[in-house]
């Protein structure tokens, strides 16, 4: 009974924390460009909803407030690649680094509760009223987060599909793919790496916003370690459904992914792990799901090498029996 819940809400908070699974792959997988932001933007994302919640403000508009300093964050990030010629991964470090000390000043303390305050969680809670015989099951807060999410998931999924189908989505994407060749057609490959970089670190303080309200406070640590859920929902989806297939497909996937992660992540709890070692175990499960790819690949190779080479000395031995 307790496998079951435990995996009910992990599936809930999988879809939460794919909606920033999305936004690393925009980064990730579209403009190949090594973001370490997201660390610190999902904690603003968090850090920003709870306060305005605190202070009365309406839960979903601190969703949209939690959107507009994710892409601020994105932003800076993106004049310190484009503007000043830092690499990528330290671009991201460095303000990820300032977004700590951002996010203290946001709060005022390293640990805002919501207890008190109304969210979207609290408030569909409350219009939501289970059955005894389904709420053994099922409880009213894990139903809750699964409807919040996959509404969620669904409406940012669409989105994401329309905007990359669009002129800039698409330079967006060529970009990653050869940012000499998008450049000699006359695209602005900075302003395409800017986008890109604002609306993924919107998208991981967005996640950051909803995971705050849902469990309940926003703590100045809880986007440590982000990337690496972020890398492990991504490379489990494409294990799971293939880097093929469409775009949306593709999206959806990832949502998958992170669904997938946390709960292996729950049973593996129950199962007595210690909390302590769960970044060695996310570590070792990106190491495996990274690996199992590329050796996959690399035995399809072998085959198809053998079985051209078996085609190639049965010709030369029908050549020799001719001669």
């Amino acid at each position: 009974m307790s496998i079951l819940l435990s995996v009910e809400g992990a599936i809930g908070q999988g879809i939460l924390w794919g909606i920033m699974a999305l936004g690393v792959y925009i980064t990730f997988r579209l403009l190949d460009f090594a973001d370490l932001t997201v660390d610190g933007s999902f904690a603003t994302g968090g850090a920003v909803s709870a306060i305005l919640i605190v202070n009365g403000a309406d839960p979903v508009l601190s969703l949209f407030a939690a959107l507009l300093a994710g892409a601020l964050a994105g932003a800076v990030t993106g004049m310190l690649n484009t503007l000043c010629k830092i690499p990528p991964i330290l671009a991201g470090i460095l303000t990820q680094i300032g977004l700590y000390s951002i996010n203290l000043m946001i709060m005022g303390k390293s640990n805002l509760p919501l207890l008190n305050s109304d969210t979207i969680f609290s408030k569909v809670s409350q219009a939501i009223h289970l059955p005894r015989s389904v709420s053994r099951w099922l409880s009213t807060s894990n139903l809750t987060v699964l409807i919040i999410g996959i509404l969620v998931a669904v409406i940012v999924i669409a989105l994401l599909y329309w905007f990359f189908g669009t002129e800039i989505g698409s330079a967006i994407r060529a970009t990653g793919n050869n940012e000499h060749m998008v450049r000699a057609n006359g695209i602005n490959t900075n302003v395409m790496i800017m986008i890109a970089l604002m609306l993924s670190n919107a998208l991981n303080a967005f996640s950051g916003a909803l995971v705050a309200q849902q469990q309940g406070y926003a703590d100045v640590k809880m986007g440590i370690g982000a990337i690496v859920i972020a890398l492990a929902s991504i490379v489990l989806g494409e294990v799971i459904f293939g880097r093929k297939g469409g775009f949306a497909r593709r999206l959806s996937s990832i949502v998958t992914g992170s669904i997938c992660y946390r709960i292996i992540v729950a049973i593996v709890l129950q199962l007595g792990l210690s909390a302590d070692n769960l970044k060695l175990f996310t570590a070792i499960l990106v190491g495996i799901a990274l690996s199992i790819p590329i050796m996959m690949e690399g035995s399809k190779q072998k085959k198809m090498y053998k079985k051209m080479t078996e085609e190639v000395d049965g010709i030369e031995e029908a050549f020799r029996a001719d001669s």
